[in-house]
């Protein structure tokens, strides 16, 4: 089977990335990238480099990351469908929910190979803790919380910590629990000056009744990544920045101090870390990609997917803006 070539719209802090990646894998030739700025970063390679997605298609490419401003995810996506190009659009998908709904019936009126780069999904931490939910480690699950903070990104210009972390969270949350979110409430605040938020705490709960916390910020010089699961066996917490997975047993030796042993919930048992393979994520999401085109795989998060993502950081915002819970049973929206 001759190699897909591959196409890179943006050649910024992430597109660099990409283009990395690209020029690594089996089966993948990257042939061009578009960028007005062109190659700031020498990256491209033997790529050749264009100032428009017209050039590039122009080019001849079978496939097409996009690696831009979130703002500009529409038009260059509605251009890439017209032209017949399988294309993984960086996440969130776009600015909003109408805008994500462009994509996707474009997309999928073409017959096209669509995806959304959450990246998370392929970090080895989350990976092992979704098999081990679904092989019942933890029994009935009863609470997900996540922390993500860091320092401010300089690179993020058009969109606040919701649309460009939140979503990070809101995603791999759905997906390890397999489950859509039923009801959302958020806090945000304003402390850096720009006209997006910079944090937000959000509690939620999902369709199958499990109570969710997200934390996430830009404020925080400590940055942290991390999901903590805890069900009726014990607490399984994922660090996606080391890719570890930690699991925190439910005790099952008998108390004998008075004081102590009144307590009637659980009790400290043994703590294990997984020794688990430690793939580099964006790899894996361009494999799964690649194998999705080419048919022998479909491990890849669609269109369809990233809007519902998209449409639960809205109503995030709602929440937030309007001082009220968010009831997302009633119109659909999914992880």
């Amino acid at each position: 089977m001759s190699a897909l070539r591959f196409g890179l719209v943006g050649i910024g802090m992430m597109g660099r990335n990409h283009a990395r990646v690209l020029q690594s894998i089996e089966g993948v030739e990257l042939v061009g990238v578009a960028d007005p700025a062109g190659d700031r970063f020498n990256l491209a390679g033997s790529a050749q480099v264009f100032s428009t997605v017209a050039e590039l298609v122009e080019h001849g490419i079978d496939a097409a990351v996009v690696a831009t401003p979130t703002a500009f995810h529409l038009g260059a996506g509605l251009e890439l469908a017209a032209a017949g190009v399988h294309t993984l659009i960086e996440k969130p998908l776009a600015t909003d929910e109408a805008e994500c709904q462009q994509l996707v019936d474009a997309f999928e009126a073409a017959g096209l190979v669509n995806a959304v780069g959450h990246i998370e999904r392929s970090n080895p931490a989350l990976r092992a803790l979704r098999a081990r939910l679904e092989a019942g480690d933890l029994g009935e699950i009863h609470q997900v919380a996540t922390r993500r903070q860091g320092p401010f990104p300089n690179r993020i210009a058009d969109v606040g910590v919701v649309k460009d972390l939140a979503t990070h969270d809101i995603d791999l949350t759905g997906w390890v629990i397999s489950s859509t979110y039923a009801m959302v409430s958020a806090q945000t605040a304003h402390k850096s000056g720009r006209e997006h938020e910079d944090l937000i705490a959000i509690t939620a709960r999902s369709a199958n009744g499990i109570v969710i916390n997200h934390l996430i910020n830009w404020l925080s010089p400590l940055k942290e990544r991390v999901t903590v699961v805890t069900g009726e066996k014990g607490t399984l917490v994922a660090d996606t920045l080391l890719g570890d997975l930690h699991f925190h047993a439910n005790g099952v030796v008998a108390t004998e101090w008075d004081q102590v042993a009144s307590f009637r919930g659980v009790t400290e048992g043994d703590s294990i870390r997984y020794a688990i393979p430690k793939p580099e994520p964006l790899r894996v999401q361009h494999e799964n990609f690649r194998d999705a085109i080419n048919g022998t795989a479909s491990d890849i998060i669609t269109m369809r997917e990233g809007m519902a993502t998209v449409a639960v950081a809205d109503a995030c915002l709602v929440s937030a803006r309007e001082g009220r819970s968010v009831d997302l049973t009633a119109r659909g929206a999914g992880r």
